[in-house]
């Protein structure tokens, strides 16, 4: 896995590139900031021309996967648009969410508001869908697993803001942006609260696990993408401070 302050590399054939991004990197170009950073740009110095094929939120690290041809850019983009790709992703939220599975199925529209918000819309959203997991309550948080069958923009946070659950340090969807502090979640914190640096103070959304037919050999794929060090740091002090550990399997 070669290291890079943008990605580290997931994967890589002669058909396409799968890389672990990190927060505050956009996949290709935005309309609204068109001189924000892209993953897109920085890859392209390493692998050459990349084609898009799906996105993930500027603000959520994790799994992407670029095509580096046209005959695999058409394959891999219609094995979205069908909703034959599997996609796993993680998030702490603020709260204790009292049930252990959730199905959303309620219409999104893009860009509904002034913030360029996504909002629920009945009349002129966009079909939607999201299964959710309860992975474990650890304190004032409790770790998500979400699927997303759709690929609207903000679709998780969106969907979880509509059942009344907020991603911790969510600038736009939340109204609570406290970052983690080991201070607030341990109970006998020795060092200087003044002093501490925050465990985790960006969007705690992680797009861990993709799961595709590859386009040359039809062979099926499973991805995984590390947690960041920031979410691999609150991981581990929660799981040891309450037992509960989204990545244990069980």
């Amino acid at each position: 896995m070669k290291a890079n302050a943008d990605y580290t590399v997931v994967y890589n054939d002669d058909s396409i590139v799968v890389l672990n991004k990190r927060s505050g990197l956009l996949i290709a170009q935005d309309r609204y900031d068109v001189d924000a950073p892209r993953l897109d740009l920085s890859a392209e110095k390493e692998f050459g021309k990349l084609f898009a094929v799906h996105r993930i939120d500027k603000d959520t690290s994790g799994i992407v996967i670029y095509a580096k041809n046209a005959e695999a850019h058409k394959n891999l983009s219609m094995q979205f648009e069908g909703r034959n790709v599997k996609k796993t992703y993680h998030c702490l939220v603020n709260g204790r969410p009292l049930w252990e599975n959730l199905h959303v199925d309620l219409k999104l529209l893009p860009d509904g508001d002034a913030r360029h918000r996504t909002v629920v819309n009945k009349k002129n959203g966009k079909p939607s869908i999201t299964d959710f997991i309860n992975l474990g309550s650890c304190g004032p948080y409790s770790w998500i697993e979400a699927h997303p069958l759709t690929g609207r923009t903000h679709q998780i946070r969106a969907h979880l803001q509509a059942n009344g659950f907020s991603i911790v340090c969510d600038p736009l969807y939340s109204g609570n942006q406290k970052p983690v502090r080991l201070s607030d979640i341990k109970k006998r914190y020795n060092g200087d609260v003044l002093e501490e640096k925050p465990l985790l103070s960006r969007l705690a959304l992680h797009a861990y696990k993709l799961q595709i037919n590859h386009p040359v050999t039809n062979e099926e794929m499973t991805f995984i993408a590390p947690y960041p060090k920031d979410m691999e740091a609150v991981r581990k002090q929660l799981a040891k401070i309450f037992k509960v550990d989204p990545l244990r399997e069980d």
